[in-house]
């Protein structure tokens, strides 16, 4: 049976195989010492979870000497803010998820009650004094960005994809227009954390999200849809630095950063050692008992003992902190009730993390509400926070009656602790934030100037206001400052008007083959990058210029060499790539991105595999893969192999190998699904549970271990008669079994239909033991 071309390419959409980039800066950074602390309290082991107000709550909130932290805007003016955005006059959009948990029980949650608040700070004090629901009615708004005049907005339980415009001025939406649309795509409505968030308008002019393989472009008031082969990566927040390099972190493996070493366009790859395992470690300045992961994630005194919750990471890039703090990491942790800073160390064009403070955060708070979920760079050149300021944190899935997190909830009365809200800055004492932009007011020759300011904020805005206008217009003035022609103040002046050419469709070889000669080694590699067009329609000229790159003295030029010569099938790139491996055979980056490569690779070609199937099967699996990306990868990894990054245990086991995908036990991998799975696999505990799934439909379990089973699980017997249950006289009558009787993977919602009810009397997950007894 042939496979559909439609099939195979929606399979690559989906499946992601596993796990190295550009480095930031190209010497290595040195390692800093912990910065001063002033009169950070004792540690509390009793805290009140009692609501203090913002001003209370500003006294407990706890950052090194010389750095004050400000409130921008708090409730009633918002309430359950989860993401920020900024148009080019500086008004801020709030995303507010006003249905987020408002009891233990989530109820109401998906009620279309949430909105997106336009914030206005009509004095330049710093704190906004004007505020106007720009849209109501939303379903947990999850994701904007703002092109131009609109702002693009995402709901839970969807990837569709909507421009916002208010046309007469009242700061209230009144055009909506679809620039995303599909509808066929399933998403995982049981779980609203485990769905995409981001849309991160990154330096190559794509934005990119969490959890689906794909990346958007705004192009002529559409979004373009690019699909990547090994998929995206992370659960809630993506950022990337001032030379394009993509950051992720992902709660439910409880990994803090990830997916940093290469663009994920080009594959996947992490280094079990891009930071260690004390890296890993979380230092709360309160006891923090409201875990999910029970008494295992606590210490002797009741604190976080790990990251649990990444989210809302930033590459802080503004102009009004000291010169040491841009380029740094900075990640939430809304558990913890902290905010980690670290630093990012370039090793041969290999990037490691290191927390800047020894064993405390950048920032802490006593406030058991404190709950900082996003962060971002503003318009000033400060680093912005926004602080959810609530008790409950975690989704409904986790806050089942009897568990341990409901327990404590309870017992503290964290559900009382809902709509609040607030957004603070943080600012040096010895710098002045920056005056606001009015890019939308100024033509699109002033907003080159902006190209080359201080504060990546304005970098990135005035690059995708030109290019959202698609004013070509300015397209010489560019040239000049790409090529040097027009002096700028640092190279990411050129960098950025590389990719403005870029954008705009106005880039021309000649302007590349300038940039490659750049004395600076970005905008050398930017050059490379930008390439990749002309390389990949085999242009001799540029492929030869690029591989003559190959022993280029910065790593991180001699990684995108690779990177981009293997975009090609030419001979003269294909032997440029193996002289690099062969003249550096010790250099560790070189040699794992083009493992990366290679898996990618594969990856592409994985879907043929489904040719001999039949439809019913083939469409499962696809859904099941869809599903597994953005959910169950999250802890098991996206190759099944388990996470392990940084030293720390993995958060759930393997499936590659696991005796609970026999063939044979295709019951028994149902009844996990849905119910959950608790205590020791093989011997070995883990920090997180297996959560059930039933809520979800009978279609939807049977998709999910259908994937596993296709992807991770063992080989079928030699005869299908030897499968419990099936007759030798039924197996070619029923679903699963192709013409020639091989019996497939698949499983169908019939199937899981019977175990369901079968099981309908379970309410606690099951133990190992109990479906060992089962299946005897």
């Amino acid at each position: 049976m042939q496979v559909h071309p439609k099939d195979i390419a929606y399979f690559l959409l989906l499946i992601s195989m596993s796990v190295v980039q550009l480095a930031c800066t190209p010497e290595k950074v040195a390692e800093q010492d912990s910065h001063p602390f002033h009169s950070v309290p004792a540690f509390n082991p009793a805290p009140s979870p009692e609501y203090l107000s913002p001003q209370e709550s500003l006294k407990t909130i706890y950052l090194p000497d010389g750095h004050h932290i400000e409130l921008v805007a708090s409730e009633p003016m918002i309430k359950e803010p989860v993401a920020i955005a900024w148009d080019g006059n500086a008004r801020m959009y709030v995303a507010e998820m006003m249905t987020y948990m408002q009891d233990a029980d989530a109820s109401g949650e998906q009620q279309p009650a949430s909105r997106i608040s336009l914030l206005e700070d009509t004095n330049n004090d710093g704190k906004m004094d004007k505020r106007t629901t720009f849209i109501d009615s939303l379903l947990l708004p999850r994701m904007i960005q703002c092109v131009g005049d609109e702002l693009l907005v995402n709901e839970t339980n969807t990837i569709n994809i909507y421009s916002y415009k208010d046309t007469d001025g009242d700061g209230i939406a009144d055009v909506k227009k679809q620039v995303y649309k599909n509808d066929a795509y399933k998403v995982n409505d049981a779980n609203m954390e485990h769905q995409r968030s981001g849309l991160d308008w990154n330096l190559d002019n794509w934005m990119y999200v969490t959890y689906d393989p794909v990346r958007f472009r705004y192009t002529n008031g559409l979004m373009q849809v690019d699909t990547m082969a090994s998929g995206s990566n992370g659960q809630w927040g993506v950022t990337h630095d001032n030379y394009g390099r993509i950051f992720y972190s992902r709660a439910g493996g409880e990994i803090p950063a990830l997916g940093f070493q290469i663009n994920p366009s080009y594959g996947s790859l992490d280094f079990p050692d891009q930071f260690n395992a004390a890296f890993s470690e979380v230092w709360p300045i309160i006891a923090t008992p409201d875990v999910q992961g029970g008494s295992k994630r606590l210490r002797p005194n009741n604190t976080l003992n790990h990251f649990t919750a990444p989210c809302g990471q930033s590459i802080f890039r503004g102009d009004r902190l000291p010169e040491d703090f841009v380029g740094d990491y900075v990640v939430c942790e809304p558990v913890a009730r902290t905010i980690r800073r670290a630093k990012l160390v370039n090793d041969e064009g290999k990037t490691r993390l290191k927390n800047i403070y020894d064993h405390q955060e950048f920032i802490s708070s006593t406030d058991m509400n404190f709950r900082p979920v996003n962060t971002a760079t503003g318009p000033d050149g400060n680093l912005y926070i926004v602080d959810m300021h609530r008790g409950i944190i975690q989704q409904g899935n986790w806050t089942k009656p009897n568990s341990f997190l409901r327990n404590k909830i309870d017992s503290l009365g964290l559900d009382k602790n809902v709509g609040h809200g607030r957004i603070y800055r943080v600012v040096h004492d010895d710098f002045e934030p920056g005056p606001q932009p009015k890019m939308l007011n100024e033509t699109t020759q002033e907003l080159l100037g902006y190209l080359d300011h201080s504060n990546g904020w304005w970098r990135d805005n005035a690059q995708k206001e030109i290019i959202v206008r698609g004013d070509r217009s300015v397209a010489p003035a560019l040239v000049k400052m790409a090529t040097g022609r027009q002096k700028v103040d640092s190279p990411l002046g050129r960098i950025h008007a590389l990719w403005t050419l870029e954008g705009l469709g106005a880039l021309n070889k000649e302007v590349l083959q300038s940039a490659l000669q750049d004395d600076d080694p970005q905008v050398r590699r930017t050059a490379i990058w930008i390439s990749e067009s002309y390389i990949k329609a085999n242009d001799k000229t540029m492929i030869g210029s690029v591989a003559r790159m190959k022993e280029d003295k910065n790593d991180d030029v001699k990684v995108q060499v690779l990177l981009s010569l293997y975009q090609s099938k030419d001979e003269q790139a294909k032997q440029a790539i193996d002289d690099m491996l062969d003249l550096y055979p010790d250099k560790e980056m070189l040699v794992a991105t083009k493992g990366a490569l290679d898996r990618n690779e594969d990856v592409k070609a994985f879907g043929s595999k489904l040719g001999n199937m039949i439809a019913a099967d083939r469409s499962l699996i696809l859904e099941g893969a869809s599903i597994f990306k953005s959910l169950c990868a999250s802890c098991h990894g996206e190759d099944g192999a388990g996470l392990a990054i940084g030293g720390g245990s993995m958060p759930a086991p393997p499936l590659k190998g696991s005796k609970q995908l026999a063939f044979v036990k295709k019951e028994e991998i149902i009844r996990i699904l849905l119910h959950g799975l608790t205590g020791p696999i093989e011997g070995k505990e883990y920090s997180s549970v297996m959560p059930p799934m039933g809520a979800n439909s009978d279609e939807w379990v049977a998709s999910v271990v259908s994937y596993i089973r296709y992807e991770f699980g063992g080989r079928p017997p030699r005869n299908p008669d030897d499968i419990p249950g099936m007759a030798a006289s039924a197996r070619d009558s029923v679903a699963g079994f192709t013409v020639k009787t091989s019996p497939s993977p698949a499983v169908t919602p019939e199937e899981v239909k019977r175990v369901r009810e079968s099981t309908k009397t379970k309410d606690t997950p099951w133990t190992l033991e109990e479906l060992e007894k089962i299946s005897k």
